[in-house]
């Protein structure tokens, strides 16, 4: 079956019932359904989108981007949800490499949108023209294969010029059931969406698999701590997605003690790495927080930690998810023994197709992608991401992985956000500076920040110089950006060169 059309199959099943809430709107099954064939139909009829074109969005969660992108995959035509946080010649480029000549802009961008179109030389529409009425003839269509693309995400770039993944329909089908299983998903589950739609995070992980599963989503057009906590409170969802850096911001919220979250049977955190304090304010109040692993390339399920093990494998990725393949492999693609640290390989259905328009396909090899972290497997095969290949640090002979020293300096009282990356050293080839982020408050001494590491690692990984910072670069997703964290520490610690 392909993807728009398991919608129509829920809005036959259960035509009343709510699939879709946003902007404080409730859409039907039926009337989602009936929306996504007017919008296939203007697609047609008054935009002229043929199968295989490219159609951007850019704008803040919306029930017209899912629309959107239902509608495109009923053609044969492709979404590409542009990172609204861009600048706007990150844009210019995206759309041009992407090939789109048409541009869906929300009202917020519509300023945007209108400057974009008179630079690129592109048609734009706004979202809500996309299912206005009236309502043109509404033509057939064929259900389109599963290998047709439906899909083009740009990635966050964090090891160099973002590129386009592409994703087909089989693909998306593929994860959506591998996420059903990670998180016991049913009709009857209400899920909360704030992460944003322009990442596979915000879309595949939970919003298009509750939608495969026939349940309801709550959709934020952003992010907000606050606001999230109430829609808690008063729709009392069932699941939700987070970062670590959504996990702090409700944490940190005042609201954060005094709401209910009985409401929530499960919250799940895409990343890699997830501080342990982080988890367990959560499991201090009785909701399970179980991670998903992957990447853009990747679906992105590949490894999760579900309910039933999220307190007893707290910091832990988990297993290889449902219908994928996981390796541990070294520098030679040799497997590494049990418990030694190897490179984290991913073979399954949900795997992009490659990268749009690139002859350097990267990581895709011989049907595996390979992810660029690191990972050790422990006794019950359970994955621990200890952090990326290129983030490790070589010190004195010695593998140092940032992410065991960050995890250990977030737990510090004083500590709000921290990260270590690894600086030239004249002596050692390589030492770890830790940057860190203090709570209000609290006072500066790095002696007391690393105080805190004694007894808990090996010495020759202790950073050699603790600074301060305000706060750390990150992307749309939480990560930190640690190439642009080493050029900045670095001139605060040797403004006039190199170290001596």
């Amino acid at each position: 079956m392909a993807l728009a059309e398991v919608i129509q199959s829920w809005a036959r099943c259960q035509p009343d019932r709510v699939a879709l809430r946003c902007a404080g709107q409730e859409t039907s099954w039926r009337r989602l359904w009936n929306r996504i064939e007017r919008a296939s139909a203007r697609l047609v009829a008054q935009w002229g989108i043929a199968p295989g074109e490219r159609v951007a969005y850019l704008g803040q969660n919306s029930a017209e981007e899912l629309i959107l992108l239902f509608a495109l995959a009923r053609m044969g035509a492709i979404l590409v949800p542009l990172n609204y946080r861009l600048a706007e010649q990150e844009w210019l480029q995206q759309l041009a490499h992407s090939g789109a000549r048409v541009l869906v802009v929300d009202r917020v961008f519509a300023p945007a949108g209108g400057a974009l179109g008179r630079l690129g030389g592109l048609t734009v529409h706004a979202a809500e023209a996309l299912i206005a009425e009236p309502c043109v003839e509404r033509p057939r269509f064929e259900v389109q294969p599963g290998d047709r693309p439906v899909l083009l995400v740009y990635t966050s770039g964090t090891t160099g010029r973002p590129k386009g993944v592409l994703h087909h329909q089989d693909g998306l089908l593929w994860n959506a059931a591998a996420s059903i299983a990670a998180h016991d998903l049913v009709a009857e589950d209400h899920v909360l969406t704030a992460l944003p739609l322009f990442h596979v995070g915000g879309l595949c992980i939970q919003t298009i698999p509750a939608l495969m599963a026939g349940a309801c989503v709550s959709l934020h057009a952003r992010f907000d701590a606050g606001q999230w906590l109430l829609a808690v409170r008063q729709t009392r969802p069932s699941l939700s997605l987070m970062v670590p850096a959504t996990l702090r911001a409700v944490i940190e919220h005042p609201d954060f003690a005094g709401s209910s979250l009985d409401s929530l049977r499960l919250l799940m955190a895409g990343s890699s790495t997830i501080a342990l304090p982080l988890l367990e304010a959560f499991h201090a109040r009785g909701i399970p927080v179980g991670q998903v692993y992957g990447a853009t390339e990747t679906g992105p399920v590949s490894i999760v930690l579900r309910a039933p093990d999220a307190k007893r494998k707290a910091g832990f990725a988990g297993w290889n998810a449902l219908h994928t393949e996981v390796r541990l492999l070294d520098a030679d693609q040799l497997p590494v023994a049990r418990g030694e640290v190897g490179e984290i390989w991913i073979r399954g259905r949900n795997l992009a197709q490659g990268y749009w328009n690139d002859p350097d396909q990267g990581g895709f090899q011989n049907g595996w992608f390979r992810s660029g972290d690191l990972a050790r497997e422990d006794e019950e095969g359970c994955y621990e991401v200890v952090g990326r290949a290129k983030d490790m640090i070589i010190s004195g002979g010695e593998n140092i992985y940032p992410a065991e020293l960050e995890s250990i300096l977030a737990e510090h009282p004083d500590v709000l956000d921290a990260a270590v990356v690894g600086l030239e050293d004249a002596r050692w080839g390589e030492s770890p500076v830790a940057a860190i982020v203090l709570r209000a408050g609290a006072a500066a001494d790095p002696a007391a920040i690393l105080a805190a590491l004694e007894g808990r690692i090996a010495r020759f990984k202790h950073p050699r110089h603790v600074v301060f910072v305000h706060a750390l670069p990150k992307n749309a997703m939480g990560k930190v950006q640690k190439q642009d964290l080493a050029v900045h520490l670095k001139n605060r610690l040797w403004p006039s060169g190199e170290p001596v």
